[in-house]
């Protein structure tokens, strides 16, 4: 069987992987890239998750603005969404594929990986199924995740349930969505659909919503994605789905025990997402993963293998792709030199959920500080105390900040407000540089802006 030698070997195109490659490539390591799939190329991010849906949140908006009346109105508009969402798609998995394929140091090889050796691996064509090794000094696992898919019965015999990745594919806007579950990833699909004119229905089996959040907070969301016309199910346990025609039918138990049907056009399954690793045979070589096949890795991000590194979501860490980039800054260091950085110097991390108007956060909520002993400060304020957001027609949602009463720093803070996902941006860097409150609480913003709410909201800590 055919061996090829590699410094480095990346399984994945994943944002740290494929950063990574094009950066050791660049300093003249030769570098393989596997990847199983022609349309992943670029990683989870912009074929599957942060620009698509990110693209139909934009598309959905104007939607909204344009006030599609019927039907088949709302459906042009809608399938519109999707074929510009696929333009933008298709076009930056291109432009990756060219980033590392155009470099005379990097090999992307369309195939299946998989472990025989700490320094081998074997590597399946995805078109012709031939088969040969590759060994590496280094290498990297960057192969992601894939959505959680529960045991309902019925769920895989439907013709019309789907995932986050699947349901982006759909060209035809359901009249009637039903989501299975309240995650982030379902509540973002939950704001598009509804915005694009779909009726939209939440089925949560725990029966609190956003629990990671302040009890304020989740409640402010609720309530507004209520009044957007999207309706809630807690307490609500999936008992079967079946098709019926062209429609599905969803059966429920409630927290009473009663069982409720709904039908719909679609069913989106939002339960989570696990490691795509089981294909790797990590347990051959001793990379030790946890039980749900994410990769253990150290602060370095070294699993238990030493010349093995696991890059992005498949490591277990905050699976945003900013996170994969800071990966891929822990290595570089590593392998400069440095070492210095890694993910316990890692902090301050914002994050944004692309409901409407998006939910923003960074640090601790008000319970997480109070858990861990702090003594706190904390100001509230409603996003329509901004001139910006009322000139946005925009005006829901709810500011919130905890501050450090002894030192005057801040601790954390949570923004649901239009435009949050860049304002929070802010309060990270005034985190990052320690910076007290005061310093938000007296910058000078530009005027009419939603930025300069931080001065209305710090302001109300004395």
């Amino acid at each position: 069987m055919q061996t090829l030698h590699f410094d480095t070997l990346i399984i994945g195109f994943g944002k740290g992987g494929r950063t990574l490659a094009a950066f050791l490539g660049n300093k003249g390591q030769n570098v393989a890239v596997v990847e199983k799939s022609k349309e992943m190329y670029g990683g989870t991010c912009i074929n599957i998750a942060c620009i698509p849906t990110k693209s139909l949140v934009l598309s959905a908006e104007h939607a909204t603005s344009h006030h599609p009346n019927t039907y088949e109105e709302k459906q042009t508009y809608y399938r519109k969404a999707i074929e510009e969402k696929q333009r933008l798609v298709t076009t930056l998995r291109q432009k990756s594929y060219d980033k590392l394929h155009t470099n005379p140091h990097i090999r992307v090889i369309d195939g299946l990986a998989s472990f025989i050796a700490p320094h081998e691996v074997q590597v399946v064509l995805s078109d012709t199924q031939d088969v040969f090794q590759i060994r590496a000094e280094k290498i990297i696992i960057s192969t992601g995740t894939e959505p959680s898919i529960p045991q309902i019965p019925g769920l895989e015999q439907s013709r019309h349930v789907y995932n986050s990745t699947t349901l982006m594919e759909l060209k035809q806007l359901p009249r009637h969505l039903i989501v299975i579950g309240s995650s982030y990833v379902g509540l973002e699909f939950a704001s598009i659909y509804r915005a694009f004119g779909a009726e939209v229905t939440v089925l949560e089996q725990q029966g609190v919503f956003l629990p990671a959040q302040d009890r304020d907070i989740a409640a402010a969301v609720y309530q507004t994605m209520q009044n957007q016309g999207i309706t809630f199910h807690l307490h609500a346990k999936v008992q079967q789905i079946q098709d019926e025609a062209n429609q599905t039918a969803v059966a429920f138990m409630d927290e009473q025990g009663q069982t409720h049907t709904l039908v719909g056009e679609a069913v989106l399954v939002a339960t989570g997402r696990a490691a795509v690793t089981a294909e790797l045979h990590l347990e051959k070589v001793g990379v030790e993963t946890n039980e749900r096949g994410f990769v253990k890795v150290d602060e370095y991000l070294r699993s238990t293998v030493p010349n093995i590194w696991a890059v992005g979501d498949v490591n277990g860490g905050p699976q945003f792709t900013y996170i994969s980039l800071d990966d891929f800054r822990i290595i570089r260091d590593q392998l400069n030199g440095g070492g210095k950085h890694s993910t316990r110097t890692r902090q301050h991390v914002p994050y944004s959920i692309f409901i409407s108007p998006p939910l923003s956060r960074v640090g601790l909520s008000e319970a997480e500080a109070i858990r861990q002993g702090y003594e706190i400060k904390v100001a509230k304020l409603p996003a329509a105390a901004n001139t910006r957001v009322q000139m946005m027609r925009e005006p829901a949602g709810l500011l919130k900040a905890i501050v450090d009463a002894r030192t005057q720093k801040i601790l954390g803070c949570t923004l649901y407000s239009a435009e949050s996902n860049e304002v929070i941006n802010t309060v990270a860097m005034a985190m990052h540089a320690d910076m007290d409150y005061q310093v938000l609480r007296d910058n000078i913003f530009t005027h009419p802006s939603v930025s300069e709410v931080l001065n209305d909201l710090f302001g109300l800590i004395s």
